[in-house]
């Protein structure tokens, strides 16, 4: 079934919301199975659907439909983009400092940047990898590291590896020491790493207080008041 024209939806949605869709589902990676004409038109085809059958199965469905309709309106949206986005930004983040610690290593052995991105993407095989090896494949096609580079970050929703790789861009262009840029960055992964960890250690106690209230509790007070129910019903 052929879609209709983004510019149909123009005047529900507005030029700047069709841009930021776009840019989003740009940041999704291989992991988007649609474009944003696909999704402009199943989020709005399914949220009218949806809205008629509340109708229809419901008593109050003209008065609940407007407000469900609207609750799946956004979920739609946060389901198919923002959910899978986060999910790559983490992914990503954790794929980072094993991809730039061996960038270093081949930068350390004498090549220049574009040829020590491609044995460091030969020998790792991960989304980032993926990533920069697009942008390998850009440039020969004619474009400079530097222009591929920065298309590469529209493709990339995480801002850490965006400000390494604005960095890496800088110290290409103004010829700086691209091995001094790579410690420091690499430096700076390992600290918000150990940071994160300690993050997750410090919620650890209150998950586990979360849990003994909703499981021990129930349990303690039926060991209390057990035996005075056990009097009262005899």
């Amino acid at each position: 079934m052929k879609m209709p024209k983004i510019k149909l939806f123009r005047k529900l949605f507005g030029s700047s919301d069709v841009k930021t869709i776009t840019e989003k589902i740009k940041m999704l990676g291989d992991s988007a199975k649609f474009d944003t004409n696909t999704f402009i038109f199943m989020r709005l085809f399914t949220t009218v659907l949806f809205f008629f059958i509340l109708i229809f199965i419901f008593n109050l469905g003209y008065i609940l439909s407007p407000f469900l309709a609207i609750v799946y309106y956004y979920a739609f949206y946060y389901v198919l983009i923002e959910s899978p986005l986060k999910k790559r930004i983490i992914k990503l983040d954790g794929e980072a400092l094993h991809f730039f610690e061996i960038l270093t290593l081949t930068l350390e052995s004498g090549k220049n940047l574009e040829n020590a991105l491609q044995v460091t993407c030969f020998n790792i095989d991960s989304e980032l990898s993926r990533e920069f090896k697009k942008t390998l494949l850009e440039i020969k096609f004619g474009k400079s590291l530097v222009e591929c580079l920065d298309d590469m970050k529209k493709r990339i929703p995480s801002e850490t590896i965006n400000n390494i790789i604005l960095n890496i861009t800088q110290t290409n262009i103004f010829g700086n020491s691209i091995l001094e840029t790579m410690y420091n960055q690499i430096e700076f992964l390992r600290d918000k790493q150990i940071l994160e960890i300690k993050g997750r250690i410090n919620k650890i106690p209150n998950k586990i207080s979360i849990i003994s209230v909703i499981f021990m509790l129930p349990i303690i007070l039926l060991l209390i008041l057990g035996p005075v129910l056990i009097n009262f019903l005899g």
